[in-house]
């Protein structure tokens, strides 16, 4: 799709999976800019989301790593969007289930401060820090490698940001067959971690290496809500006539307009809205039987994901019943 879609990207095709952290090493030896942006393949920006990211970085001297605020696909924040370095007393509480320093809640969501933890979902920094530091840290193959880096740029002296006026969706989700996969290798993360940065006695390397043990046995799969069967409402203009012949559908000038107690699929067409609009309605929408999906332009499918528990789907629009996950 890349390669036939986007034919000026540079892609680099590995023959297996080789991680996170080599992936996007692998892909900034290649770059040319000034500064790098690391961005997952299920983040939507705005026509502005760089740009933001940019002029904040110019105006600062010691700036590290920034980030921005994530939501998901039904305009919920998303709280690692700013995180605290996990300590080894706040990891184990976020195992059991209590506690709350995980999260940097100390910074209100639409503040702009510094914070000690970028995601790696989006971070945005120069490339000459980027190499600087040698890129990610190889040995951490998947989760923990944001955390890494966060904590090396600190340590040479840089401030990281967190923005909380700009605002990206991140489409994310775990299915229940990988959920406790994902567990462990993110408390394994969490043991390399503090291995690598922090000296630890005995009983403090048993009680990590228990936690990382455990946690997977102990992890809380929601079963993935099967899709409510819903009507499909436009956002005017709309483009092409054609996609109302979609069973049910309708077209509406704002969500408003819709019946309070019935469920809605409102799909933007980026062919006559831009991504700022669609981002700016959907964070700010209160209506909890809407969810939203995006038509790419020049596209016969819209994506999108009904929540943070659930996987981004692409939905072709001649076959509306049929998903396909990504």
């Amino acid at each position: 799709m890349v390669k036939n879609k986007f034919p000026n990207v540079r892609l680099i095709e590995n023959k297996q999976n080789v991680g996170f952290s080599k992936a996007n090493n692998q892909a900034v030896l290649q770059a040319k800019g000034e500064y790098v942006c690391i961005l997952n393949p299920d983040v939507v920006l705005t026509e502005n989301t760089l740009k933001n990211l940019l002029n904040f970085s110019e105006s600062k001297s010691n700036v590290g790593l920034v980030g921005c605020r994530l939501i998901d696909g039904s305009g919920l924040f998303l709280p690692e969007s700013k995180r605290n370095f996990p300590k080894i007393s706040i990891s184990i509480q976020k195992f059991i289930g209590i506690g709350t320093k995980y999260y940097a809640n100390q910074i209100a969501e639409l503040d702009s401060k510094p914070v000690d933890v970028i995601p790696g979902a989006l971070m945005f920094l120069r490339r000459s820090l980027y190499n600087e530091l040698c890129g990610f840290d190889e040995d951490f193959f998947m989760y923990g490698e944001d955390i890494d880096l966060s904590y090396r740029v600190q340590k040479l002296g840089y401030l990281n940001y967190y923005l909380g006026n700009t605002t990206v969706i991140h489409f994310k989700g775990e299915s229940t067959a990988k959920s406790k996969i994902q567990s462990q290798r993110f408390y394994n993360a969490m043991r390399l971690f503090y291995k690598k940065h922090f000296n630890t006695n005995i009983f403090t390397s048993a009680l990590i290496s228990i936690t990382a043990t455990l946690a997977p046995y102990f992890s809380n799969p929601k079963q993935p809500k099967k899709r409510i069967p819903k009507k499909v409402a436009f956002i005017k203009p709309f483009s092409n006539q054609k996609w109302l012949n979609i069973k049910e559908s309708i077209a509406i000038s704002a969500d408003y307009a819709l019946s309070p107690t019935s469920h809605y699929d409102i799909i933007f067409d980026t062919e006559c809205v831009s991504f700022e609009y669609v981002i700016s309605q959907i964070d700010s929408s209160e209506n909890k039987f809407i969810s939203y999906k995006i038509r790419p332009i020049k596209t016969n499918y819209f994506v999108g994901s009904d929540s943070s528990k659930q996987r981004g789907e692409v939905i072709h629009f001649d076959e509306f019943e049929s998903v396909i996950y990504f």
